[in-house]
């Protein structure tokens, strides 16, 4: 069965989730992730890039089901049909949220140590993650991590350590084993490789591609990173401003990018032999409180006409299982650079 084929494990429709904040009787409205659909497939690592500020990581903490004030659901719907049946996590209540987390839905955070404590032992970080949605103790608990470990190539007496007794790659990939060790269905990676040198980020990549095939299970991968998307995603969407701009096939995004801002990070990227300086993107991304009218990206766009100035291009089918929103789509070729970017696989 190929990829295409593969059913639906999460469909968001017209996601919108601001930052709603009163403070001294001011009130203001940050558009962090404004009407987004997207559809994630079984089996697929699903790549998210845009650069900071974009509002990725709005985006997948209501994924995460982990929302908190002042990040609100405006409206739409982020429906996942799991195993025991469908939820919405835009609109889950938190019982239902806690039947799902770890078991069938984990997260994999920024930064080991946002999720270890320090004055806790690894094993005992486990029991508080693990424990209850695996539904074993003792012995068996114990059994299942160690030969989890084992696959992560971690040996058992990590379990003893505390995190400051371990380096970065032992960290990161005891993360990776605390969102991995009850087989969930959907995995959420934000950033993992922030802070590791290359030749641990390669490593821990492997590592996320392994486990994920092992498993069966679908991964969304965040980084603004696009080397390493070329590496590790299956599809690729990219973020500007709160909206999803372009999505398609890793290779299609690029060797083919049909948006101007997908064509600047392929660019972006560095390439074998190349010593040329590159032209930086003029401007700033807009101030989301107060985005500009039509296309977010015209203000830095060297396409830009009127009606980008005015209305918001839809998104619009382009290619085999690739989507993009730009009027001018059809004119973006001539920016992209015919040299194959470093670490594009073949």
């Amino acid at each position: 069965m190929t990829l295409e084929n593969n059913p639906e494990i999460l469909k968001v429709e017209n996601l919108k989730a601001y930052y709603q904040m009163n403070y001294f009787g001011v009130s203001r409205e940050v558009r962090a992730v404004d009407d987004i659909t997207v559809t994630m497939r079984k089996n697929e690592v699903y790549g998210i890039a845009g650069e900071s500020s974009s509002g990725k990581t709005s985006f997948i903490k209501v994924l995460a089901a982990a929302i908190r004030p002042p990040l609100r659901v405006v409206s739409g719907t982020a429906k996942y049909s799991f195993a025991n049946g469908p939820i919405d996590v835009a609109h889950a209540s938190k019982q239902e949220i806690e039947a799902i987390r770890w078991k069938h839905l984990s997260y994999i955070m920024q930064g080991s140590m946002s999720v270890l404590n320090p004055v806790r032992r690894i094993g005992k970080t486990f029991k508080d993650f693990a424990q209850r949605p695996l539904g074993l103790k003792g012995t068996a608990f114990e059994e299942r991590v160690v030969n989890h470990l084992a696959r992560l190539k971690l040996p058992p007496d990590v379990l003893r350590a505390y995190p400051h007794e371990l380096s970065g790659g032992m960290r990161q990939r005891v993360t990776i084993g605390l969102a991995t060790v009850c087989h969930p269905e959907f995995i959420i990676a934000d950033e993992p490789t922030t802070a590791l040198d290359v030749v641990v980020q390669k490593e821990v990549l492997s590592l996320i591609r392994d486990i994920q095939t092992e498993m069966g299970a679908s991964v969304v991968f965040v980084t603004h990173d696009m080397s390493v998307h070329a590496n590790v995603a299956d599809r690729v969407g990219i973020i500007y401003a709160g909206r999803l701009v372009e999505e398609g096939r890793t290779r299609d995004m690029f060797f083919a990018p049909k948006h101007p801002y997908t064509a600047h990070l392929v660019a972006s990227l560095p390439r074998i032999g190349d010593t040329q300086q590159r032209p930086a993107l003029e401007g700033r991304p807009p101030n989301l409180a107060d985005p500009p009218q039509g296309c977010r990206f015209n203000p830095r766009c060297p396409l830009a006409i009127d009606k980008c100035r005015k209305e918001v291009p839809p998104m619009e089918v382009v290619g085999p299982d690739h989507r993009t929103a730009c009027w001018r789509w059809r004119d973006v070729e001539p920016l992209v650079n015919a040299t194959k970017p470093a670490g594009v696989m073949a």
